[in-house]
Formats: structure tokens, C-alpha cells, sequence
């Protein structure tokens, strides 16, 4: 399970360091091997390659009959790269997907249990800044409490 965030910096050739608290762990969850793709929020999704796996079979059966269905299925599977640990313990994050989400040197990599977000620092901050009102979520928080 990932969480926690970090703030870190893309080297010049688009590569990431992983926080090494993480590092262990993708190890030994998918020998290093991770799908970054794209989310519609224009940040980038980062996966354990079995997490993505499970994603893709699932997105692929669905109908792509319907039309948002197709234009989610292209924005996920269209956009996956997949990418590798090096032995520092970075990846790389190509051109592409790096335009897609405004990243240019500052950036934050957020742990979300199974995946991670990797977005634009000043974007991250911006999205923070703007106020959660829990009472818009409706009943999806019911009997929750921490």
C-alpha cells in the first residue's frame, strides 16, 4: 500500500527518482516494472504493472459501444507506457506524458493505496488549496469516520 506524498524534481531527461520508501515495495509487488498513463484531471496515473493489469482487462471488457466508453478506454490504455526502475530507482516519464500533464521540474507523487498520482507541484497545490465539503459527497461517506 502506497500514501504519503513528496515533492520531487524531474531531472532533464524527464526521469524520476522514487522516494526510496517505495522503492522496496516495487520490488517486490512488480520487480520495478510500472504503467504510467494519463488521467483526465491532466496528472499522470502510475501503476504496479499487475494493479495495471487488472485495470486494462477490466477497461477492455467493457462495450466500447458507447462513445465515453471508447474516449475513456483511449485516455488509459491509448496513453499507457510502460516503464522500469533503473538501479538508482528511477523512471522515466516520456515527452508525451509529460506535455499531457503540464510536469516540468517540480512535481508531486502521491501514494493512493495501489497506484500513485504524479502532478505538476504548483497544480498539486492549487487542487489542495480549494475546499473538500464532505456534505457534496451525499451518503457515499455514511457510518465512516476517522
Amino acid at each position: 500500500m502506497f500514501h504519503g506524498r513528496a515533492n520531487l524534481t524531474l531531472d532533464s531527461k524527464g526521469r524520476l527518482a522514487m522516494p526510496a520508501k517505495y522503492r522496496d515495495a516495487l520490488a517486490a509487488q512488480c520487480a520495478g516494472q510500472l504503467v504510467v498513463t494519463t488521467d483526465s484531471n491532466q496528472y499522470l496515473l502510475i501503476y504496479p504493472k499487475p494493479e495495471w493489469n487488472a485495470i486494462h482487462h477490466k477497461l477492455m471488457g467493457l462495450s466500447n459501444a458507447n462513445p465515453k466508453i471508447k474516449k475513456l478506454q483511449r485516455l488509459l490504455i491509448g496513453n499507457a507506457q510502460e516503464v522500469e526502475l533503473d538501479g538508482a530507482g528511477r523512471i522515466l516519464v516520456s515527452p508525451e506524458l509529460r506535455e499531457f500533464a503540464n510536469l516540468e521540474k517540480s512535481v508531486t507523487l502521491v501514494g493512493l493505496g495501489s497506484k500513485f498520482e504524479l502532478w505538476d507541484e504548483t497544480k498539486w497545490n492549487e487542487q489542495m488549496a480549494e475546499p473538500l465539503i464532505l456534505d457534496e459527497l451525499g451518503t457515499e461517506l455514511e457510518g465512516f469516520s476517522w
